[in-house]
């Protein structure tokens, strides 16, 4: 009987679909420090974003047989090397891709009109200097009519730039792969438009848009540092809700502190899950913890994806 460890959770319906077909599921976490004993002990691992399966991990468990992450990177597992001694890697990169996006609007919407200092401000200022909050805070913009740089166009950066269209934004997208720039744009009573966003090259956005955000995979330098800082228009806003790394985070406060950047918005961080102090106490800056797949709605279909992913690895 295959046993499986999701060691960062599965959705319960996903559970309830690799019980009902054979499989004994363990939803208990094993701390990362012990899972080379322990894991040894299972066929197959799902994790999300926290466990980490390494060469090292892969060594001394010779009876894994497959390693499924729920969401789309795959920068936690050393995949090629899993591949090479017959594992099966798996991820769900389709599942999360609209809570993502939701996330970022969240972030820019929130940005441009302040949300993010005036509901720390609010509770401890309000009462006694609501009216000097009111004006520093009133210079907020609209996105309507603004021109949005997606770098990375692949399934999550398409669903963001459906949602720009849908508030009236102008894209600007990049990738380094060929991509179609139509999407399909679903409006309220099922209709559905398909729009063509404009390609760029990521000097063309850097250069020209308004709002810059992040769907790349991890690099191992920084996509965005002082160089690229320097070319942006003045008041950019920024967001990444992609990797940590990808943003380099000094560059990012000097930009801030600046005015060059008018605000970020970050849900993922270099130092996770510690990260730097000045980052996340800085009144430019909306923050999040990593939650741009945590909806009810992805966790269920990442959940439902990935056990039909396993269940076809193993039956076939």
């Amino acid at each position: 009987m295959i046993k499986i460890l999701a060691n960062d959770g599965i959705d319960p319906i996903g559970k309830k679909m690799l019980e009902d077909a054979g499989f004994v599921v363990d939803t208990n976490n094993i701390p990362q420090d012990e899972l080379p004993r322990r894991l040894q002990e299972y066929d197959a691992i799902t994790v999300r974003s926290a466990t980490k399966v390494r060469k090292a991990l892969i060594d001394v468990c010779p009876g894994l047989k497959l390693i499924g992450r729920g969401g789309v990177g795959v920068d936690n597992i050393d995949v090629d090397y899993a591949k090479e001694k017959g594992i099966g890697v798996y991820n769900t990169p389709a599942s999360s891709s609209l809570s993502v996006a939701e996330l970022v609007f969240g972030h820019l919407f929130g940005g441009v009109r302040f949300l993010q200092d005036s509901n720390r401000k609010m509770p401890v200022d309000g009462a006694t200097k609501f009216n000097d909050l009111k004006k520093a805070y009133a210079k907020g913009v609209e996105l309507r009519g603004k021109t949005l740089g997606i770098l990375g166009f692949g399934r999550i950066g398409r669903e963001v730039a459906k949602i720009a269209i849908g508030v009236g934004m102008e894209v600007l997208a990049f990738d380094v792969f060929p991509f179609n720039p139509e999407v399909e744009v679903v409006l309220g009573g099922g209709y559905v438009a398909k729009v063509a966003v404009k390609t760029a090259t990521k000097e063309e956005i850097i250069a020209n848009a308004d709002f810059i955000t992040l769907h790349t995979p991890f690099v191992d330098k920084a996509l965005i540092a002082a160089a690229e800082f320097e070319k942006m228009k003045k008041g950019v806003g920024l967001v990444n809700c992609s990797r940590g790394g990808l943003i380099d985070e000094t560059d990012l406060l000097a930009a801030l502190d600046s005015g060059k950047v008018s605000f970020a918005a970050l849900d993922v961080f270099d130092n996770e899950p510690n990260p730097r102090q000045d980052i996340l106490s800085h009144p430019k800056i909306s923050l999040t913890p990593h939650i741009g797949a945590a909806t009810n709605e992805a966790q269920e279909r990442i959940g439902v994806e990935l056990a039909s992913l396993i269940i076809q690895h193993f039956k076939g």
